[in-house]
C-alpha cells in the first residue's frame, strides 16, 4: 500500500479502533468503572422493628427500576455495615454477627453495567468487573432486578493462630456450619430493611460454577447464594 492510499483510509481505520475500544462490554477488567462512595447512611428512617417483623416476606416480582445512591447506602449498611468501631478481637463491629467476628462473608453487588464488592470501611463499592452478570443469580426474573447481592465467603478470614479461643474454627465442616449461618444473619438483615423500605426482596441460589470464574474469585473463596433487592413489580 502506498502512502497516498494509506491516508484516504486512515479516518476509516481510526473510526473503527474507536468503536473496538469504547465499548464497556469489550474492556478488561473494571477499567470503565469507578469506585461508588456512597453517601453516609441515613440511620433514623423506616418503620419499627415489629412492623417490619410483621410484613416480611420474600417478593419475587421484582421491577427494574433503578434503586436511588441512598437508597443503596442504606441497604447494604443495614446488611453488613459498620456500626462500632471496635468489637471483639479488635474488629469494627457490624450490623449482623459471624464467628468469632472473623466477617468472613463479602457482598459482591451485581447491577447492569458491572460488579462491585462492598467494603464496609469505608463505605463504598469497589469495581470488580465491567458487564451486566445479573443473570448469575440463577433465578428467572432475578436478572431484572436493579440490585443483587451475592454472599461469598473468604475462608482465609478463619483465624487460626494460638490467641483464637475457638480450637474448631479450623474444622471444615464448622467453617462450614459458621458461613451458612452468617450469610442467614445478613439476608435477614436486608429482608428486614427491604420491609422497611417498602422494597422486595428474594433470597436464593446463585450460579456458584461461573461466578467464581467471572467475579475473579480466589481459591479459598466460595459463592454461596444471591438476594435479589428492587421495587415490587407493578401488578
Amino acid at each position: 500500500m502506498d502512502r497516498r492510499t494509506f491516508l484516504k483510509i486512515l479516518p476509516t481505520i481510526t473510526m473503527l479502533v474507536g468503536t473496538v475500544f469504547d465499548s464497556p462490554q469489550q474492556a478488561s477488567g473494571s477499567v470503565n468503572l469507578q469506585p461508588i462512595k456512597l453517601p453516609k447512611p441515613e440511620k433514623d428512617d423506616g418503620k419499627s422493628l415489629m412492623t417490619v417483623l410483621q410484613e416480611r416476606r420474600t417478593t419475587r416480582s421484582i421491577s427494574p427500576k433503578e434503586l436511588p445512591l441512598q437508597v443503596l447506602s442504606n441497604l447494604l449498611w443495614a446488611a453488613f455495615g459498620i456500626n462500632r468501631e471496635r468489637a471483639a478481637f479488635d474488629k469494627p463491629g457490624r450490623t449482623a454477627p459471624s464467628a468469632s467476628n472473623s466477617q468472613e462473608i463479602d457482598l459482591y453487588i451485581a447491577m447492569s453495567e458491572g460488579v462491585y464488592l462492598y467494603e464496609a470501611v469505608p463505605h463504598r463499592l469497589t469495581p470488580i468487573v465491567v458487564g451486566d452478570f445479573r443473570e448469575r443469580a440463577g433465578r428467572r426474573g432475578a436478572a431484572i432486578a436493579p440490585v443483587n447481592i451475592f454472599y461469598v465467603v473468604d475462608l482465609t478470614r478463619y483465624d487460626l493462630g494460638p490467641g483464637q479461643p475457638d480450637r474448631s474454627i479450623g474444622d471444615p465442616e464448622i467453617q462450614k456450619s459458621y458461613y451458612y449461618t452468617d450469610t442467614g444473619f445478613i439476608a435477614q438483615n436486608v429482608y428486614l430493611f427491604a420491609a422497611s423500605q417498602g422494597l422486595a426482596a428474594w433470597f436464593h441460589n446463585c450460579d456458584k460454577e461461573n461466578t467464581v470464574k467471572e467475579f475473579k474469585l480466589h481459591p479459598r473463596q466460595r459463592a454461596l447464594f444471591a438476594q435479589s433487592i428492587g421495587y415490587p413489580a407493578e401488578s
